[in-house]
């Protein structure tokens, strides 16, 4: 059984440690204050700064980047910390954008970390729609990654990244089997695009959580932005009406404190 400490700095920025490796999903650093362009006309102001400086935090073995494409997944800051990591592994086309090396991953391929001392980790890319149907085009690539390494007990570590509930998603779901899952989650949406969502809502969560029955969900990337239309309340609101059972297995991490979770 391993034990993993993960310290939710902000928005999807979570810090994760284990056997000797530490990884850092979605970096972003900067402070409050900013609007940031995500084309098409959309725009997001940032609310709140990171609850840990990057100036704070330790050496990073690898970055996770679901895409490198969106300031709320990817700003300056976080940025300029890439050319120190030990790895980055993102979307195929996130790793040719990139000016440093980078693991490029369509859904379904795999990659692996290895160090010396240290249990291998590897990481296979899971499927996104960071939109609705046919919205590729206009939102760019997405990937989520699911994590497994020897002395898991209750099944890979999934990362979802940004995306709505949707059918690949569901089978890779079901496939994978995850024990733990770092869920985005937000409802995002933008006055221009109506009532459309471009990541999950709390409901189409409780829907995921049905098919796959994990044993610990963490909700992330839900605050600190003005995209956001489901914040944490409106997330606990709507787990009122969902089974015991499902509302049983969210955890919600505090700000820049490690968490201990076994996976």
């Amino acid at each position: 059984m391993t034990e993993v400490r993960f310290t939710h700095i902000g928005g999807p920025t979570v810090l994760i440690e284990f056997g000797g490796w530490r990884l850092l999903t979605d970096p972003t650093f900067d402070p409050p204050g900013r609007t940031y362009s995500f084309g098409w006309g959309t725009s997001s102001r940032k609310l709140t700064g990171p609850a840990v400086r990057a100036a704070d935090l330790p050496q990073v073995d690898a970055v996770l980047l679901s895409h490198v494409h969106h300031g709320d997944n990817l700003d300056d800051a976080g940025r300029a910390l890439l050319p120190a990591a030990g790895t980055i592994v993102t979307t195929s086309s996130g790793a040719r954008s990139l000016p440093w090396p980078a693991r490029g991953l369509r859904a379904g391929q795999r990659t692996r970390l290895e160090a010396p001392g240290r249990p291998p980790i590897d990481i296979t890319a899971t499927p996104c729609r960071h939109g609705p149907p046919l919205s590729r085009p206009i939102v760019g690539e997405v990937t989520g990654f699911s994590l497994t390494w020897p002395g898991q007990t209750h099944g890979p570590l999934w990362i979802t990244g940004d995306t709505v509930y949707h059918r690949a998603l569901r089978r890779a779901a079901a496939a994978i089997r995850p024990g733990t899952v770092l869920l985005h989650l937000g409802g995002v949406g933008f006055p221009l695009t109506g009532p459309l969502h471009y990541t999950m809502t709390a409901r189409q969560a409780v829907r995921l959580c049905r098919t796959i029955t994990p044993r610990t969900v963490l909700p992330v990337h839900y605050e600190g932005w003005q995209h956001f239309r489901q914040g944490r309340d409106g997330i606990e609101h709507d787990l009122l009406r969902a089974p015991k059972q499902i509302r049983g297995l969210f955890h919600w991490l505090p700000a820049g404190s490690a968490e201990q979770v076994r996976v």
